[in-house]
């Protein structure tokens, strides 16, 4: 559109003979002004090339100093919004799960019981594998590579890992899906294991923000009405692919550059809200499932598959708080 408004003016002035001599101030009454407006047409490829340069060098430019100026915008308005919920779920205006909890049977609070228990057995045996690995030289080699090879294998593991857990029928005990189920923590464990080299205190730190971000956004769903977040999956599912795009993006382009750390902000912060949601969505799923599960169906109710659902929640805000409390996500100290 400014091309389009962009006029090259050009005056043409019409000059006399005159055997005296003209004053400073005189303006001829038959002063011609001819106009060269540019066509509203097209542009030249030779400016639309240039132009897409220089989009693309200010893209790929090194990122200042508030390149995530954004995502940590975006996360404190988040946290503002998380804080409000929780002051308006918890002040008893509207009826939520915890008012509901006395009507429960029994069973439904042994599901939940149960289904919390796999959660925190899950965490435990992910830090316990991380830690082996991560003190075992040759395991830690093999998780540590880099390469498209060595990621195609530990997504493959991941994924592969958690669909035979969730395919398998659960039964009481210790049985094949128990098993497979600390096989799927112990990869995921592996998997992280690398992080160990951010240090101890940072680790720590992230551990205790991540059971500060766990225990708030657990109470707030708890104290909301029962299904209320059940209609964000949509959305959130939505959130989920612009962070995994933007991940998979940020292989490609170096972090020190704008794009580079836009897309690396996106993955950062935008992740740690899109798992906030998450959180929300699956602590109450885990309540509408025991609720409705029928005591006496074909198949018990499976409190594995309620549980890794959360678990993968609270890993994945782990590892982004970690990293920002390490100073990957802009907050190096100067």
């Amino acid at each position: 559109m400014l091309s389009r408004m962009c006029v090259a003016r050009s005056t043409i002035n019409v000059g006399y003979t005159l055997k005296s001599s003209v004053p400073s101030n005189f303006v001829p009454k038959n002063y011609v002004v001819r106009c060269y407006a540019r066509a509203p047409g097209p542009r030249t490829r030779v400016a639309s090339q240039s132009q897409a340069s220089s989009l693309w060098s200010r893209l790929m430019a090194p990122a200042g100093p508030n390149a995530f100026s954004m995502g940590k915008g975006a996360l404190a308005g988040a946290s503002a919004v998380g804080l409000g919920a929780l002051c308006y779920y918890g002040s008893g205006i509207r009826p939520g799960v915890c008012t509901e909890a006395h009507l429960w049977p029994q069973y439904v609070k042994d599901r939940i019981k149960a289904t919390y228990g796999y959660i925190a057995g899950s965490i435990v045996l992910t830090g316990g594998s991380a830690y082996t690995v991560f003190r075992t030289p040759a395991l830690l080699n093999l998780v540590a590579r880099n390469g498209w090879m060595s990621i195609i294998v530990t997504l493959g593991m991941m994924i592969g890992s958690g669909m035979v857990v969730r395919g398998m029928d659960y039964t009481p005990g210790f049985g094949a899906k128990q098993l497979a189920w600390i096989v799927h923590t112990g990869i995921m464990g592996a998997v992280i294991a690398p992080m160990c080299f951010l240090g101890g205190a940072a680790l720590t730190r992230a551990a205790w923000y991540t059971a500060g971000v766990v225990g708030g956004l657990s109470t707030v769903a708890i104290c909301a009405p029962s299904g209320e977040f059940l209609n964000m999956r949509a959305p959130l599912a939505m959130g989920l692919g612009a962070v995994f795009a933007a991940s998979l993006a940020s292989m490609f382009v170096p972090q020190a550059t704008a794009l580079g750390a836009g897309l690396y902000s996106i993955s950062l912060y935008g992740g740690l809200i899109v798992f906030g949601g998450f959180l929300l969505y699956d602590t109450q799923a885990i309540v509408k499932r025991a609720e409705v599960h029928p005591m006496y169906g074909l198949q018990p109710y499976d409190p594995i598959n309620s549980a890794i659902s959360v678990y993968l929640d609270i890993i994945n805000i782990f590892m982004r708080i970690a990293i920002i409390m390490s100073g990957g996500g802009g907050n190096r100290r100067k």
